[in-house]
C-alpha cells in the first residue's frame, strides 16, 4: 500500500532519529544504485506517501492493484531523498529525478532495514519486550502486560489492536501489528522517551507479511488457537504454522505458552526457544494436561467487577490476584501476562508484594467484555470477540454473573472469513436467551447476505429459540435494551473498542460504547461518564 485513509492516526517516529549516508544504507542492503548518492542522508522510511516526512527513503514496492513506484514523483515532491524499489518500478522510480536503489524483494528486507535505519535490531539497546500471539486474547494479554509492569513500577509501552501506549500517552491504534517501518520507528519513539518495557500484539499475518522481521522479542506468549482467518490461511493448520516463526531465535529469547487449546502442545514442540506451559484446567480443552504445566491458573471466584485468581509457578511461586474484568478466559490472560513477566526476570516477589498490595491488577481493557452499564439496570458488556470460541467464552462469563437473562447482540465482518459464521450463530444462539442478529463491517459485501447466514446457524441450532432481526446496529441496540430489564445483561460482541465501520471502504463514526450509553440512558437507565472518548456528540 502507498497511501492510507486521512482519518487514520499519523505513523509515530522518534525526534532525533539516527542519520545515514544513502551509499552506506544502499551497502547494507546489497542494492544496484541508479543516480548519485552522494552527499545524501536518510532520517527514515515509509511504504505511504501519506506518511512520508522529508529526508525518507520512499520503499516502493507491488501492491494488490498497482506498484509503489506510480508514486515515486509524489513522493519526491514531499520531501523523499531516494527510493527503494524492485526491477519491475525502475523506470518509473527513476523519473522522479532522486536515486534508486534496486533490490530483487524491498518488503523482504524491509524488516532488517527499518532496524538498522532506527538502530532497533536484536543487538540495540532496547526495552525489554514481549510479543503475544493467539486467536483470542492477544489485546487483553498485552494490555495486561502494560498495566501489571505500570504497578511495578516500570514506565511501559503498548502496541495493541485497540491503542498504542508511549509511557502514559495513549493513541489509537491502525493495525494490530504496524508495518515493520511503523514498528521500529516506534520502538525507537519509546526508547526516546525512556520506555523500560513493551507489550507487542503479534497477530499471524503481521508474521506473515513480515511486519515484526528484524525484532527480538524478550519473551514470547501464545494463548490459543481457534477457528478463525481462514480468509488469509488454507486451513488451521496453515493458520497454526503462521504462528509458530515467533517462537525461533530470530523472533524471540524465550516463550510461555498456554495449553488451553489443542494446539499449545504443538506450539511446544515447535518451539526452537526455551519454553515453559502455562495451563488453566477450569476451561481447558485437556483439563490434566493444563493441571501438569509449569504454570497453573485456577479459578477462586467471579463476580460483575472482576475474576479472582490463583497463579502457582516453578519454585513455589504463588500469588492470588483479581483480573478487573469477567471470564475464566480473562484469568487465563493475566496468569499469561505474570509468567511472561516473571519469565523475563522481573523479580517475583516484588511482583506478588505490589499484587497483593494493590488486590488487584490495575488495568483497563478497551472493548474486552467492557461494561458500559451502571449499577441499575441491565448490565450491557461490549466486546471485541468475533469469533465462535470467544462468543462461547464470553457468554459462558456472563452468564455465571447474570442473575436474569442474557441477550446476544451482534454481526459478522464482510469480506472475512465466511466459514465461521453459521458456527458464529449457533454459539451465540446456544449460550443466549435471546439472540439479536445486526451488522457489523459489511465491507464490500451485502449485509441482509451475511445476516442470513448468521440467522441460518442460529435457527439450525435452536429453531425454537428468541431470535431477533434489526439493521442498521445504531437501531438494534435500541431494541436490545428494550428485551431486556434490571437483573438482565447484553453481551454485544464484535465493535469492541473500535470508533467507525467500514461500509464499502469509508470508514463511518460508531461507536458500540457510545450507542449502547444512548440505548440505556432513553429507556431511562443510568449510565456512567465514559472512559473512552466519545466520537460524535449526543
Amino acid at each position: 500500500m502507498t497511501t492510507v485513509p486521512s482519518n487514520l492516526p499519523p505513523v509515530l517516529r522518534p525526534a532525533h532519529p539516527p542519520v545515514h549516508a544513502l551509499a552506506e544504507l544502499a551497502r547494507f542492503v546489497d542494492a544496484a544504485v541508479h543516480g548519485d548518492p552522494a552527499g545524501v542522508t536518510v532520517t527514515g522510511l515509509t511504504l505511504a506517501t501519506a506518511d512520508l516526512r522529508e529526508g525518507d527513503l520512499f520503499v516502493a514496492i507491488q501492491g494488490g492493484t498497482r506498484h509503489g513506484a506510480e508514486f515515486a514523483a509524489a513522493a519526491a515532491d514531499k520531501g523523499a531523498v531516494a527510493i527503494l524499489t524492485d526491477a519491475a518500478g525502475l523506470e518509473r522510480a527513476a523519473a522522479s529525478g532522486l536515486p534508486v536503489l534496486v533490490v530483487s524483494d524491498p518488503r523482504g528486507i524491509l524488516g532488517a532495514l527499518s532496524a538498522w535505519v532506527y538502530a532497533t535490531g536484536a543487538d540495540d539497546d532496547l526495552p525489554t519486550l514481549f510479543g503475544t500471539t493467539g486467536t483470542n486474547g492477544k489485546t487483553s494479554v498485552s494490555h495486561l502486560l502494560e498495566g501489571i509492569l505500570t504497578q511495578l513500577g516500570i514506565t511501559s509501552g503498548l502496541s495493541s489492536t485497540a491503542e498504542r501506549h508511549i509511557a502514559g500517552e495513549v493513541i489509537v491504534s491502525r493495525l494490530t501489528t504496524p508495518e515493520a517501518y511503523e514498528m521500529h520507528a516506534l520502538l525507537a519513539l519509546m526508547r526516546e522517551r525512556g520506555v523500560e518495557a513493551v507489550a507487542v500484539e503479534v497477530s499471524a499475518q503481521a508474521l506473515s507479511r513480515k511486519r515484526v522481521d528484524g525484532i527480538v522479542f524478550d519473551v514470547a506468549g501464545f494463548t490459543n488457537l481457534t477457528h478463525d482467518h481462514l480468509d488469509d490461511y488454507a486451513d488451521m493448520q496453515e493458520y497454526l504454522e503462521a504462528k509458530l516463526p515467533l517462537f525461533r531465535p530470530d523472533r524471540a529469547r524465550r516463550a510461555v505458552i498456554c495449553l488451553d487449546s489443542a494446539a499449545g502442545a504443538t506450539v511446544v514442540a515447535a518451539s526452537e526457544v526455551p519454553a515453559v506451559t502455562i495451563g488453566t484446567p477450569a476451561l481447558a480443552a485437556d483439563p490434566v494436561a493444563a493441571a501438569r504445566a509449569d504454570w497453573v491458573v485456577e479459578i477462586i471466584d467471579e463476580d460483575p467487577t472482576g475474576t479472582r485468581f490463583r497463579l502457582s509457578g516453578p519454585d513455589s511461586r504463588v500469588l492470588t490476584t483479581v483480573v478487573p474484568v469477567i471470564g475464566q478466559h480473562m484469568a487465563a490472560n493475566a496468569g499469561l501476562a505474570i509468567a511472561m513477566i516473571a519469565e523475563a526476570g522481573f523479580d517475583w516477589d516484588h511482583i506478588a508484594r505490589i499484587l497483593e498490595r494493590d488486590g488487584r491488577i490495575h488495568a483497563y481493557l478497551p472493548g474486552r467484555t467492557e461494561r458500559v452499564s451502571g449499577d441499575r439496570g441491565p448490565a450491557v458488556y461490549v466486546d471485541f470477540g468475533h469469533s465462535p470460541d470467544a462468543f462461547e467464552k464470553t457468554l459462558a462469563a456472563v452468564r455465571r454473573v447474570t442473575p436474569g437473562k442474557v441477550l446476544m447482540l451482534f454481526g459478522a465482518d464482510g469480506d472475512r472469513d465466511k466459514t465461521k459464521r453459521h458456527d458464529m450463530g449457533r454459539t451465540g444462539v446456544e449460550g443466549s436467551d435471546i439472540l439479536v442478529i445486526t451488522d457489523h463491517h459489511p465491507r464490500f459485501e451485502d449485509p441482509d447476505s451475511i445476516r442470513a447466514t448468521l440467522l441460518e446457524g442460529a435457527r439450525n441450532a435452536r429453531p425454537d429459540a428468541d431470535i431477533h432481526e434489526y439493521s442498521p446496529p445504531e437501531r438494534a441496540i435500541v431494541e436490545a435494551v428494550k428485551l431486556v430489564g434490571d437483573g438482565d445483561a447484553i453481551l454485544w460482541a464484535g465493535p469492541g473498542h473500535q470508533d467507525y465501520r467500514d461500509i464499502r471502504g469509508q470508514r463511518t463514526p460508531y461507536s458500540a460504547r457510545e450507542l449502547a450509553r444512548r440505548a440505556l440512558r432513553d429507556a431511562g437507565w443510568p449510565v456512567p461518564e465514559p472512559r473512552w472518548p466519545v466520537p460524535y456528540a449526543d
